[in-house]
């Protein structure tokens, strides 16, 4: 029965053993997981900061500066209303001479609606 013993004895010790080597593999594993974790989580960081530095970019390039835009439009208003006042400048004369004249020629007739009744 020693023998028998013994190799139960030898068997359980390679059970020990085994589930050991188990458990630490097991601990590796997981250590692996959470590095790899850490490294994806630095490599997330480090790509969102480029995009971001890449938007911030282009969104400059783009946007342009706003109180250049408001010049232009004060330049583009400006001609405009200069261009509207040279138009009158040199046409009221004229549109006033032809409002009196039309006033002056008043030729009374009956409207051809109307009918005589008599």
């Amino acid at each position: 029965m020693s023998a028998n013993s013994q190799g139960i004895a030898t068997l359980l010790d390679a059970e020990k053993e085994a589930s050991q080597i188990v458990a630490k593999a097991r601990e590796y594993r997981n250590q692996r997981l959470k590095d790899a974790r850490g490294e994806a989580s630095k490599e997330i960081e480090q790509l969102r900061a480029k995009k971001d530095a890449l938007f911030r970019e282009f969104e400059e390039q783009h946007s342009g500066d706003s109180s250049s835009s408001q010049v232009e439009v004060d330049k583009a208003t400006k001609a405009s209303l200069e261009q509207i006042e040279a138009s009158f400048e040199a046409n009221s004369a004229d549109v006033v001479k032809k409002l009196l004249e039309r006033v002056v020629q008043v030729q009374p007739q009956l409207h051809r609606n109307l009918e005589a009744r008599s």
